[in-house]
């Protein structure tokens, strides 16, 4: 990814230096030539403003998306410490539907997450059956009483994390900010090749240090633009933690 984007932006930053350098051989280039260099500014300033709105959407999605694994992850421990206060045997059925269900969410619901093909539709098995598991409790002390109100609360918890996890799997940035970023960059990689144009050193040093930083931006909203799609997803990490042994 880090190759193709700073190879398409040199790409475009040569491709305008020489549509510029062209244009001075016209009676219209000398006259746009005229452009002030304070637009340089202005143009700058708009960009860096739709790649600050545009990062705080991909930020913001990610740690939406590392919350939701986290509150699921948490929801599930804490139940897996509440079947401790009741028989054996309604706690081990417990901590095998949960360890069932983050076994399947590992396997089956991120490789969907990372190709956005998770949905609300289906019904969780495992944790849909550890809930009824716990409602179903027949409580012989106050203790347990209040043990399985938490255990009810902590599962419903962990349900809508998942719901907010998967939600957070189709959020991206539309194509139409991005047409806008790569258009603004280009407008002013556009304004600064037609300024300078007849003088090589400054054009060549303005267009690569603008269009270096023009790549850096593109590569990092890129990276990080869908949660759990690319080598900086979030991962199943604290789930497989809280996994029952």
């Amino acid at each position: 990814m880090a190759v193709l984007v700073f190879a398409a932006t040199y790409a475009a930053c040569a491709a305008l230096y020489a549509m510029a350098r062209a244009l001075l051989r016209t009676e219209s280039g000398r006259q746009a030539r005229a452009v002030t260099p304070a637009l340089l500014s202005l143009l700058g300033v708009t960009f860096g403003l739709l790649v600050v709105f545009t990062g705080a959407q991909v930020w913001g999605d990610v740690d939406r998306a590392t919350a939701a694994v986290n509150q699921e992850a948490s929801a599930l421990r804490a139940a897996m410490l509440l079947t401790g206060v009741f028989p054996e045997s309604s706690a081990t059925r417990l901590r095998s539907l949960v360890a069932r269900q983050i076994d399947e969410e590992v396997t089956v619901e991120w490789p969907a997450m990372a190709h956005n093909q998770a949905t609300l539709t289906a019904i969780p098995a495992a944790l849909a059956d550890a809930l009824m598991a716990a409602a179903a409790l027949e409580p012989s002390r106050p203790g347990q009483v209040a043990a399985q109100r938490e255990l009810v609360a902590a599962l419903t918890s962990a349900l809508e994390a998942r719901r907010l996890r998967i939600l957070a799997s189709h959020k991206q940035v539309n194509g139409l900010k991005w047409v806008g970023i790569i258009l603004q960059a280009l407008c002013t990689l556009g304004a600064i090749a037609l300024v300078h144009a007849d003088n090589r050193p400054p054009t060549v040093a303005g267009l690569g240090l603008f269009g270096t930083a023009v790549a850096l931006c593109l590569l990092l909203l890129l990276a990080h633009d869908e949660p759990f799609i690319g080598d900086y997803s979030v991962a199943p990490t604290p789930l497989v933690n809280v996994r029952p042994r």
